[in-house]
């Protein structure tokens, strides 16, 4: 929580026009927000227009955020509606690139080997969800959101998050298993 009085105190120094905090709170959301809409896009040039345009309404807005959610919730809910826009404005089919999310480390091959495979059997798997219920799955699997937040950040009721996650499931299941039969 220490985090989002932080941000929320940073947000107020930007809606002053301090400079310096916008950059601090930048450099903290950058690689939050490049994940993010990583999973969302998969597309590396969209992935950089979303957070810099995120990033330019937090910049331009900054003033109008009120408090009544965690801030990180009100950066996310912008960096989402840009990922939304971006992926409707661009028809391109998408990307799927393992290799920008895996961990350094020293690995054995086949560990690595098996590790990219699995993550793109998953990265695959999620691409075939509608958009509204990867946001869901990638908030809460990958930024550890709670469904409050997260109906905050998609804008609608937390029983439609809750909806959306048990369908995301589902689906994700049948299309794993799909992939386990095919490959066997």
């Amino acid at each position: 929580m220490a985090l989002d009085s932080d941000d929320a105190l940073l947000l107020g120094r930007i809606a002053a026009g301090d400079r310096h905090a916008f950059e601090t709170l930048y450099r903290a959301y950058f690689p939050r927000l490049s994940r993010f809409a990583g999973r969302m896009a998969r597309n590396p040039a969209l992935i950089e227009e979303v957070v810099n345009d995120t990033m330019l309404v937090v910049w331009q807005k900054a003033a109008s955020f009120d408090g009544s959610c965690k801030p990180s919730t009100w950066i996310f809910a912008i960096a989402y509606r840009k990922t939304l826009k971006g992926l409707k404005l661009t028809d391109d089919p998408v990307e799927s690139d393992a290799s920008l999310y895996e961990d350094e480390g020293d690995r054995q091959p086949e560990q690595v080997l098996s590790r990219q495979q699995l993550q793109q059997t998953v990265a695959d798997a999620l691409d075939a969800l509608p958009p509204a219920q990867r946001a869901v799955m990638v908030l809460t699997y990958y930024h550890d959101m709670a469904y409050a937040d997260i109906a905050e950040i998609v804008e609608c009721p937390l029983n439609t998050v809750k909806t959306r996650m048990f369908h995301a499931r589902h689906r994700l299941k049948d299309l794993l298993w799909n992939e386990r039969e095919n490959s066997q």
